[in-house]
């Protein structure tokens, strides 16, 4: 076989995965190429290339979903290679053909392996032919009540888009309908299929590594089944609970799924395991995983460098490498879990993450990087591997604790939360954990936001009294004074409950500030970015951090924001009763037909639609009355917090939340192939 030495690799990628397929060219020698958006101009995946190109345009539809323009930047690079990463283009068959005729190696499958599997019907029939597990699939036109519950799939794309879960025979015609409707808009095929639903499944999957001498490595098994939105969260290897028979079946199978289309360099297959031990074929991914790292961890390889040598016409050892130990991975997501895990945008303070002994961290973003509007919302991946499954997710759950993360809500506490609930220390996992524990794990935790308020107006009265320049002139109200002897009140609202806090102090002639009035609490240590307290006999440390008007506290445990609040309310910050306003920066869609003002409306009824970060978000009206305002038109860009409807409310109207993003698997009408699937 010829053998094609990669000098030069692109990659058709950005954020954290260019990121991490960068590390490795660097260790192999091999010189780095980015392509970027007008939107990752600054990105980190762009600072760490040695080369870069840039894609005009910011929607993924017009640059990282162009590939064209990606095989045109790798030839102006010099580039002599490209790798896909995973989502946007990594599984385009039409890509990867197009990389080839260019003259360039392509790391990947072959493009003939990448059309056999693109299609999940097709896929199925040909893996029943390979004698690999199959779900039986059922005719929608014939299902019946002995049928239910049903699950409709998209056969084309992933990501949640175009499934539906039917549980009642009448509604199966109307769902059917929407799944193929979603599926044709997301991937512009509305074929759709119905399988039965596997209640409490666990999502389990084999990482397979082809050459092109008829080696296939499995190596092993790796459990996603935390999911949300039908996207994994937090994964691990090996699955655990498996019995030895299960795991060989799985292996053999995953093995005969490579085999039978000719694979060669990294893929995953994909199963459903019932909670009686059956497992199911689901897909393959014809790519680099998300959750590659936790099996890089327990066979010692490096996956990336794998499929380079693979691509470059290596063959691999015909010894599969020995496992050892467990690893878990983490997915930290800028979004809010309590609220329906609305994604989040805005500057990144800080993210910093403990550095130890089987710790690793692949991200696309460090502090004062902004997380925008046009991708994915995933900040980083934190991976722990240790001798015991035990062991890793303990040290996983404390590094998550410990990290420092400023800037937009993230779903860390949710990760920390999950790893130590007793389902998941206890290996009871199935793809329904968030539909049962959400409310729970997103509950007000058992922290002190108090007192951590309290350290931050500590720290802030010792920033107001550091601060250069003439002391302070007392600031009159009325018939008194403040005066430093006196008590002085600062106000913060907790970041995103809400919560209001009032902390009172003083500053003594020590000039060191004290709380006014707190039995049980003393200032042992007191600096603008850490405090420290001694509460009923305890010490305790608070490190702040400030960013604009909010403040950032962390301790054992626990972190905070706060955003500093001024003593008396301005009227004119306040917003009109039944005001709208845009939960995250985004675009404006469209409107509810006939919307405009004078119109009547109904509690609930979805007036106008934003789209941000491949999510489409609803602005439901807040109660029945009339639309007295509308300063929203499709097309406008808003940010967060912008104005764009008034509804006067009905006094008989029951009121409902203002604003919620649609459900998982409503796409976004330009919504493009997940990045993280």
């Amino acid at each position: 076989m010829r053998r094609d030495v990669i000098h030069s690799l692109l990659v058709a990628n950005r954020g954290e995965i260019a990121c991490r397929i960068f590390r490795t060219c660097r260790d192999l020698g091999i010189t780095t190429v980015a392509v970027y958006s007008d939107a990752d101009a600054g990105a980190l995946h762009v600072r760490e290339a040695d080369l870069a190109v840039r894609l005009p345009g910011a929607a993924p539809a017009d640059t990282y979903l162009r590939g064209d323009l990606v095989v045109a930047a790798a030839l102006a690079a010099g580039a002599d290679a490209v790798h896909p990463g995973y989502g946007f283009l990594s599984e385009n068959a039409a890509f990867a053909a197009a990389v080839q005729d260019a003259g360039l190696t392509w790391v990947g499958p072959p493009v003939k392996a990448i059309e056999l599997m693109a299609s999940k019907t097709r896929a199925k029939e040909l893996m029943g032919g390979a004698g690999v597990p199959l779900l039986a699939p059922v005719d929608p036109a014939t299902a019946g009540e002995d049928d239910l519950p049903l699950l409709l799939k998209a056969a084309s794309g992933g990501g949640g888009r175009g499934m539906r879960i039917v549980r009642e025979l009448g509604s199966l015609p109307g769902e059917l309908l929407a799944a193929a409707a979603e599926a044709a808009s997301a991937f512009g095929d509305g074929e759709v299929f119905a399988e039965p639903y596997v209640e409490r499944g666990r999502h389990v999957e084999v990482q397979v590594m082809a050459d092109a001498y008829d080696t296939v490595w499995a190596l092993g098994t790796r459990d996603c089944s935390l999911q949300r939105r039908h996207q994994k969260v937090i994964e691990e290897a090996p699955a655990p609970g498996l019995d030895e028979g299960l795991r060989a079946r799985l292996h053999d199978a995953a093995v005969a799924a490579a085999r039978a289309v000719g694979y060669r360099g990294a893929g995953t297959v994909e199963f459903l395991v019932s909670a009686e031990g059956r497992p199911y074929f689901l897909e393959m991914n014809t790519r680099l995983q998300v959750e590659h790292p936790v099996t890089e961890a327990v066979f010692g390889v490096d996956l990336v460098a794998l499929q380079l040598r693979v691509a470059e016409g290596d063959p691999l050892d015909p010894v599969v490498p020995a496992a050892s130990g467990h690893a878990v991975e983490a997915r930290l997501y800028a979004e809010d879990p309590a609220r329906d895990w609305q994604p989040q945008t805005g500057a990144l303070l800080t993210l910093e993450v403990p550095d130890a002994p089987g710790l690793r961290l692949d991200t696309g973003y460090t502090g004062g990087d902004t997380i925008g509007v046009h991708y994915d919302p995933m900040l980083a991946k934190v991976i722990a591997h240790a001798p015991t499954r035990t062991e890793a997710v303990r040290l996983l759950a404390g590094a998550l604790e410990r990290a420092r993360i400023h800037g937009p809500v993230t779903n860390r506490e949710l990760l920390v939360r999950s790893l130590r609930h007793p389902d998941f220390a206890a290996a009871r996992l199935d793809t329904g954990f968030y539909d049962r524990h959400l409310a729970d794990l997103t509950a007000p935790g058992a922290g002190d936001p108090a007192t951590a308020a309290l350290a931050a107006a500590l720290a802030e009265a010792v920033r107001a009294t550091a601060s250069p320049g003439p002391a302070p002139t007392p600031t009159r109200f009325g018939a008194w004074r403040n005066l430093p002897s006196q008590p002085q009140v600062k106000r913060f609202r907790s970041e995103p409950d809400g919560t209001e806090h009032e902390i009172a102090y003083r500053t003594p002639r020590t000039g060191t500030p004290e709380p006014y009035d707190a039995p049980g609490v003393r200032v042992l240590a007191a600096a603008p970015d850490r405090v420290t307290l001694e509460l009923d006999g305890v010490t305790r440390h608070f490190d702040l951090a400030r960013d604009l008007d909010r403040l950032h506290v962390d301790t054992a445990g626990a972190s905070y924001t706060f955003t500093a609040l001024p003593r008396f309310t301005d009227r004119a910050t306040q917003t009109d009763p039944g005001s709208l306003l845009a939960p995250m920066p985004g675009t404006v869609v469209r409107l509810a037909e006939g919307l405009v003002p004078g119109a009547p409306v109904e509690a609930g009824q979805p007036l106008i639609w934003l789209e941000a970060m491949k999510m489409e978000h609803r602005i439901l009206a807040p109660a029945s009355g009339t639309l007295t305002a509308l300063h929203a038109a499709p097309g406008h860009q808003v940010e967060v917090g912008a104005l764009l409807a008034v509804v006067q409310e009905d006094p008989d109207a029951t009121p409902v939340t203002a604003s919620a993003p649609a459900p998982a698997s409503v796409p976004a009408p330009a919504s493009v192939p997940e990045e993280n699937a």
